[in-house]
Formats: structure tokens, sequence, C-alpha cells
């Protein structure tokens, strides 16, 4: 078991899970890999979460859109998945580091089933674990690195996004869900 397991309940690791399927599109065309879900209430995939706000805001800077940014995004064929699937956030730095290092291996397995085209890393204190584990998984293609929007770090990780959003891969028009269901 990984150490930042410790207190987290197992119906927590459930529902993170749940949400995570729930909005994995068929085809994962752009990879943005984060540390973890944090170990509150709040999850990029519940909608709530700091670092979705800001992703969000970036993005629709980029790409306007109507309706659900959640639903958008999946239509893109992006995912965000995290480096440790358990919240490490409560965790002293030498558990925290040791968890990063615990899940690499894992990473680098469902990087190679995902097969994204682009991947965005959203923390540079983990860029090398995750570069690592894309080049271990035959990862070729762009790799970008940027802060995450914490720590006063909430404008370089907005202006760095609005850079890179434009380059990042995305499904077709034709193949988006909210095509499909005859939404514009």
């Amino acid at each position: 078991p990984i150490a930042s397991l410790r207190g987290i309940s197992e119906r927590v690791m459930t529902a993170i899970g749940k949400a995570r399927t729930d909005h994995r599109p068929g085809r994962i065309t752009t990879l943005f890999v984060a540390e973890s879900a944090p170990i509150g209430c709040t999850f990029f995939y519940y909608g709530n979460g700091h670092l979705g706000r800001y992703l969000q805001r970036s993005i629709e800077e980029v790409l306007a859109g109507d309706g659900d940014f959640l639903e958008r995004f999946k239509s893109y064929g992006w995912y965000l998945d995290d480096l440790v699937p358990a919240p490490v956030n409560h965790l002293t730095p030498r558990e925290r580091r040791a968890a990063h290092l615990g899940a690499a291996q894992d990473l680098q397995r469902r990087i190679a089933e995902y097969r994204p085209l682009a991947i965005v890393c959203l923390l540079k204190s983990i860029g090398a674990i995750v570069r690592a584990a894309a080049s271990g998984a035959g990862f070729d293609g762009p790799f970008f690195e940027v802060p995450f929007p914490g720590n006063g770090q909430q404008r370089r990780f907005h202006l760095q996004m609005i850079d890179i959003v434009p380059e990042l891969p995305r499904e077709p028009l034709s193949q988006r869900s909210d095509l499909a269901r005859g939404r514009r």
C-alpha cells in the first residue's frame, strides 16, 4: 500500500475513482497530470477544486464554449489524471516524495494504456517523474510543464496555459460528444 493511503477512507477513494472513470474520454488526446486529488472534499472532477477553477479560466480564455466545462474538456479528448491516485497533501514532505516515487511505475503503465498525443504536467516539482514515466511508456510527443496555480503562481500558470492550449491536440469536432448529443 502507498503511504499516501494513510487516513484516507475507502469510500473517498471509491468516489474519486468513479469520478475519474465517468470523465475519461474514449480516446485521450491530451493527458494532464497533477500531483493527487486533495484530501478535502474538492476535486477537479467534482467541479469544485482550486486547480479546476484556474484550468477552466485559462482554457476558456482560449477556447470559449457554452455548457458544462468538464463535458467540453472530455469532448476534446482531454483527461486529467494524477501521479498519485490517493491524496498526498496531508503528508510530510518526505512521505509525499516517497508517494511520488512509489506511484511512478503505475503512472507509466497508465500512460502506455492511454497513448496520449501530448502531456501537460501541472506541477513543476513532479515534472521529472512524469517525464520519466512518459518516456518509459514510449511517449515521444509534446510534453509541457507548468507551475501549480497556488502559492502565488496563479498568474504564471495562467500565462503559460494560454500559450499551451492552442498547441494541445483535441478530438475533431465531428467526434465530440457534445455534437453527438445535438448540442453546439
